[in-house]
């Protein structure tokens, strides 16, 4: 998972993860040296800038203005990236986030598969174990500036967007809003019904 989200951390390039990094004998002498590979210099380009860049935006705005905006919070920084996750019956609760610099998960969950609890959630579970541990690792370090754009990404009605679909070529809808065969039509559908529906939704991520 660390190594994926480098992907989106670095600009679209994949770094293999390493566990050892060096090994010596008694006296000192190195026997084994792991040699990273270097977003830009040697590592493989997986992702093109574009669809880097405009993932790295939306990934930021999760911690801005969304789920995980507690870890701005807590951190004080505008460099934080990353995603909360919650699986189905809250049996997992996942944050994957980043600073350009650093990657780091957190899982909250069982050996054995079993709920968390009906309002757990990765943002209330496993970003703060997240934010506890880059609290101290980048105590001190200096915050990274934004990654300028690349060339062919443009800002258009507030998002930013490949050049060539700025002005609406791009994919309008997936049709998720289209009628689907025994789609019931709304008006079949009473106010209670669609008030116990908002309710039980609240109650999954503690809003009620």
């Amino acid at each position: 998972m660390a190594g994926a989200y480098s992907v989106f951390a670095n600009g679209g390039y994949r770094i293999n993860p390493y566990l050892i990094q060096k090994v010596v004998d008694a006296r000192g002498k190195v026997l084994s040296e792991t040699q990273p590979q270097r977003a830009g210099s040697d590592a493989v380009r997986v992702l093109d800038a574009r669809t880097a860049f405009i993932a790295d935006t939306m990934l930021r705005d999760v911690v801005r203005m969304g789920t995980a905006n507690p870890a701005k919070q807590r951190l004080g920084r505008n460099d934080l990236a990353g995603k909360t996750g919650t699986t189905n019956d809250a049996v997992d609760a996942w944050f994957a986030g980043y600073t350009p610099n650093l990657v780091a998960i957190a899982w909250m969950g069982y050996d054995q598969p079993k709920s968390l609890g009906v309002r757990e959630t990765g943002g209330g579970l496993a970003l703060p174990i997240w934010v506890g541990y880059m609290g101290k690792m980048l105590k001190g370090v200096p915050e990274s500036p934004e990654r300028p754009a690349p060339e062919g990404v443009v800002m258009a009605g507030g998002d930013w967007t490949f050049e060539e679909n700025a002005s609406g070529a791009g994919v309008a809808s997936v049709g998720l809003g289209d009628p689907w065969p025994g789609k019931p039509e709304e008006s079949t559908r009473s106010p209670a019904d669609v008030e116990a529906e908002k309710k039980k939704i609240l109650e999954m991520f503690g809003g009620a």
